[in-house]
């Protein structure tokens, strides 16, 4: 009777379930009165009708008063309706208490991994940070990212990806110490907490190690082998001139170091140190300042001139992409070009400066072509070669003038693409030129099958011909091979007398470098050209050695 007894108490009903006592009395309160007036009556009438029912059987009285009997039967019908209701309210009860304990774990556990997530690990490192704080423990937290792991998604399909992450999960678990908390933090991000002592630097890199090594080997998923590395991020909860942190603060400076560890050259872990805030906030502002100075106009093309060495004309223009910032000042393109392809921002910012260079160069003499460099993100999009043939009809500029320059690596990423790409701007008349070549693994096969029209050999192997380095052998080699293939060379990175000597001793090759000048913007170039051009219509017209570029149309 004691658990029939609780049924019947809303009250405590409702503290076990924790449902609103309003709902709990207002369900069960008159199916609770009438089942304890029900047992009142029975203890009543049953104690005066069911003697006398016995004695009638043993015929020794006469039969009990009808109306006494039908109360009888009537309370014995009530109780097992309150019987009834008793089972179905503990039936509800417990198909609720399941339903609780799946939605609770749902809440505190991702599905695809079946760790923990974001919202359960920080309590339970909040309660690690608390156990140590003012004691002579720590805490660490190990924040850990799958390296290009959207290039996979795209590669191999989501499919692909979830198994990567599932594989992630399990070898991080199984190399983690008993009493660390672990999470999938969300995307492809892991985190675990574990609690260290304060001096313990060196047994939290080699649980690092471990982690980057375990699930840096292959991953079988369905017709994939999938290489994969992480970049880690390790910070502890004391740290110089900081505050005893919380979770939140804890999770952010692992974070801080993991883009840290990604930086430089991912595949490793780094140690969160204060200043690396700072650097945080500064990339920060750089994207956001990107970001703007795209729709600003902030990003304008310089021009590099290109010459034939041997005869000393200019023969055209490479751009350059330069980032103008009213925050941050001449912004190398070395920082702003790595950063907007992190952001996929890079077509948009390659294909409004192509607009604007195409527009300057047609106020230059028609003999002179323009080359572009073309982002190894760019071309992973099948309609690159349509959006640069759209900016060629809208600007008038000649196809046959126009050149496009990818890098080797471009080869090795989707080859199909690329290849689709280059067909579909060759048949339009556009020259392809494979950029930094020397520096990759391209193949015979690969130059044949794409038809490249020139090849650019890197500027390192240039420097080391100015400096009498071995490496004069292997830009001959270069060069007989592109003349073998019947592929024009430039080299990049001509910048003093002493490399456009080394150069010219390799016959006919065109080149670039700050030997011939600086990068100039669209007003100085042309200004450089029609001033070169009436020099020209001055000379006297016997031969004269040339001494460079010299040549525009004019406006008008």
């Amino acid at each position: 009777m004691g658990a029939f007894a609780r049924s019947l108490n809303p009250l405590l009903r409702a503290a076990e379930t924790g449902e609103r006592v309003e709902e709990r009395v207002s369900r069960d309160f008159v199916p609770a009165g009438i089942a304890i007036a029900a047992v009142i009556l029975f203890i009543g009438i049953g104690g005066q009708v069911l003697p006398q029912i016995l004695k009638t059987w043993l015929g020794v009285a006469d039969p009990p008063d009808v109306l006494l009997t039908n109360a009888l039967l009537l309370n014995i019908a009530i109780l097992l309706f309150g019987w009834r209701r008793y089972s179905a309210l503990n039936r509800e009860l417990l198909v609720r208490r399941q339903a609780e304990s799946e939605a609770r774990e749902l809440a505190e556990s991702d599905p695809l991994t079946g760790s923990r997530n974001r919202r359960s690990l920080l309590p339970g490192v909040d309660a690690l940070l608390a156990e140590r704080a003012g004691g002579v423990g720590d805490v660490a937290l190990l924040l850990i990212d799958l390296d290009n792991f959207k290039a996979i998604n795209d590669r191999c399909g989501h499919k692909a990806g979830d198994a990567v992450l599932v594989q992630a999960a399990a070898r991080i678990a199984r190399v983690l110490p008993k009493g660390a908390l672990m999470a999938r933090m969300g995307g492809d991000e892991f985190a675990c907490a574990l609690p260290c002592d304060r001096i313990d630097r060196a047994g939290l890199e080699t649980l690092a190690d471990d982690i980057v090594g375990t699930v840096a080997q292959p991953v079988e998923a369905g017709n994939f082998r999938i290489d994969v590395t992480v970049s880690v991020g390790i910070a502890t909860a004391v740290q110089p001139g900081e505050t005893w942190p919380n979770a939140e603060l804890l999770a952010h400076w692992a974070d801080v170091a993991m883009y840290h560890a990604k930086k430089s050259g991912r595949d490793r872990y780094a140690w969160f140190e204060p200043q690396m805030e700072s650097e945080l906030r500064f990339r920060n502002a750089l994207e956001s300042g990107l970001r703007q100075g795209i729709s600003d106009g902030e990003f304008v093309p310089y021009y590099e001139q290109q010459i034939d060495i041997q005869s000393g004309k200019l023969v055209g223009f490479e751009m350059l992409a330069r980032w103008k910032s009213p925050q941050f000042g001449i912004v190398s393109p070395e920082l702003f070009i790595p950063l907007a392809e992190d952001l996929g921002v890079i077509g948009e910012l390659s294909e409004g400066l192509i607009r604007l260079a195409l527009q300057d160069a047609k106020n230059w003499d028609d003999h002179l072509t323009l080359s572009v460099n073309i982002s190894p993100i760019q071309l992973r999009d099948p309609w690159l070669a349509q959006k640069l043939l759209v900016l060629l009809q809208e600007s008038g500029f000649p196809a046959h003038r126009f050149e496009i320059e990818i890098t080797e690596s471009c080869l090795h990423e989707n080859m199909a693409v690329v290849r689709s790409v280059i067909a579909s701007l060759k048949n339009q008349g556009v020259k392809i030129s494979l950029d930094d070549f020397g520096t990759g693994y391209s193949s015979l096969a690969q130059l044949r099958a794409l038809e490249f029209d020139r090849l650019k050999i890197d500027r390192s192997f240039v420097g080391e011909l100015a400096d009498g380095k071995a490496s004069s052998e292997l830009v001959g080699a270069i060069v007989a091979l592109g003349r073998g293939l019947g592929l024009p060379i430039v080299v990049e990175g001509i910048e003093n007398a002493e490399a456009l000597a080394a150069v010219k001793e390799f016959g006919e090759i065109k080149g670039q470098g700050f030997h011939y000048g600086r990068p100039e913007n669209a007003e100085s170039t042309l200004h450089r050209l029609l001033l070169n051009a009436a020099q020209s219509e001055q000379a006297p017209q016997a031969p004269a050695e040339p001494t460079g570029a010299l040549s525009v149309r004019k406006a008008g």
